[in-house]
């Protein structure tokens, strides 16, 4: 069998028809690196029979002198297939040898196990055989991080759409979808001039070109396969909610008033806290719609971009205004997305969450809001380099040139006009 380039078509309806199909590995990722200094090549392991056994898409990039080749989210082939991968890989070595290529780094979408949060506790599958595999053919395993120091997320939140329902979610994270939905919100899908209103909620969050989510944007609004979702206030619905709100919360504490002088007790003295303490919540509530009942434009406090590839959707990126944290938008969009969805789509993906589950960590409020939905966490295989050139490859990684282009928490873009 050789490696070859191979058309667009073939390889979109290969990587398509692949259970490790990801988009990622689709011709619209590879437009959108394109942008960002990247050439690109779709290479297949082609057999006598002109058939398609493996493919992927390899971008290329020069930095600091090394040319380096990059799969993201890995190869789409059997890794159990040892006799295949072995193969594969050492055409693979032939092939880039002659591009000068100094390594080839992937990451595969392969689930090594299911991380209980409560615990930390990881329950391994099968899959993790494929570590040792990959170790046998040369490939060699990059540290393991449990933050967001490598190019994707080792750690995954998965929701299944199937079985999403509000019950299931934890009591924290319901009553924040009720607050959003009592203090008006709304959301909509939102067309491309959507784009620089999100870009306000993320700005400070991803330190990215400005353009970088507007190319994501369009380049895979072509194949259908991203949309974009806004949050705002509904503030005439917000007042009428804060009133009703007030007012039925009035009678139960003109009702506490009344058994208060019957009979004193620590029961109904502190439901009648309670009760004092939300009527000033709601009498708040009353005066801040009231402010921005004033206000003519529509207010936007929220918005995400999504994903959708075959049975799954991915929060690609989310963001909020921290004015209304209040609102609880984020909540309230995470929610409104998956209930668009889980008619459509099996899974949804909440993107990256760490793999440190104690109260320490810093990213600790991500891992809570992306926990009260419920969702499976997956812990994936990581990072891997193929060495192309191997002495070149040990010396550029043992001089630390390698983790000085890796080690970057933003992308570098091409400079526009």
């Amino acid at each position: 069998m050789v490696i070859k380039e191979i058309s667009v078509d073939e390889f979109q309806e290969f990587v398509n028809s692949s259970p490790l199909g990801t988009y990622y590995q689709t011709r619209s990722y590879a437009l959108l690196m394109g942008n960002y200094g990247y050439d690109y090549d779709f290479i297949g392991f082609i057999n006598e029979y002109n058939q398609i056994k493996a493919a992927s898409l390899i971008l290329i990039k020069k930095e600091k002198s090394i040319k380096y080749g990059y799969a993201p989210r890995g190869f789409i082939l059997d890794y159990f297939n040892q006799e295949l991968l072995s193969s594969f890989t050492e055409e693979l070595i032939k092939y880039y040898r002659k591009k000068h290529i100094c390594f080839i780094k992937i990451n595969p979408e392969i689930a090594i196990s299911e991380v209980d949060p409560k615990t930390g506790v990881k329950t391994y599958n099968w899959n993790y055989d494929i570590k040792e595999i990959l170790e046998n053919n040369g490939y060699y395993k990059l540290k393991d991080n449990l933050y967001f120091e490598s190019i994707l997320p080792r750690f995954q939140a998965v929701v299944s759409l199937k079985t999403f329902n509000e019950d299931a979610l934890t009591k924290n994270c319901r009553n924040k979808i009720k607050k959003g939905i009592h203090k008006g919100l709304h959301i909509e899908l939102s067309e491309k001039s959507g784009i620089d209103i999100l870009q306000r909620f993320i700005e400070k969050k991803k330190h990215t070109n400005p353009f970088y989510y507007k190319d994501y944007y369009n380049i895979f609004h072509r194949e259908g396969m991203i949309d974009l979702f806004l949050v705002s206030i509904d503030s005439g619905e917000y007042l009428i909610n804060s009133r009703k709100l007030y007012e039925e919360e009035l009678e139960r504490n003109a009702i506490l008033n009344e058994e208060l002088k019957r009979k004193s007790n620590k029961k109904i003295i502190n439901k009648k806290m309670n009760s004092d303490r939300k009527l000033l919540a709601y009498k708040n509530d009353i005066q801040e719609a009231t402010e921005l009942n004033k206000i003519k434009d529509k207010i936007y406090i929220a918005g995400a971009l999504v994903i959708k590839y075959k049975n799954r959707v991915h929060i690609l990126i989310s963001g909020y205004d921290t004015k209304y944290k209040n609102f609880a938008p984020n909540y309230f969009l995470h929610y409104q997305i998956m209930e668009y969805y889980k008619k459509e789509f099996d899974y949804i993906d909440l993107n990256g969450m760490t793999g440190d589950f104690t109260k320490e960590n810093p990213y600790n409020g991500l891992n809570q809001f992306k926990l009260g939905f419920k969702p499976k966490i997956y812990e994936y295989i990581g990072e891997y380099d193929l060495p192309i050139l191997p002495a070149k490859y040990k010396k550029q990684r043992l001089n630390g040139n390698l983790a000085k282009i890796f080690n970057k928490p933003d992308i570098k873009p091409i400079k526009k006009g």
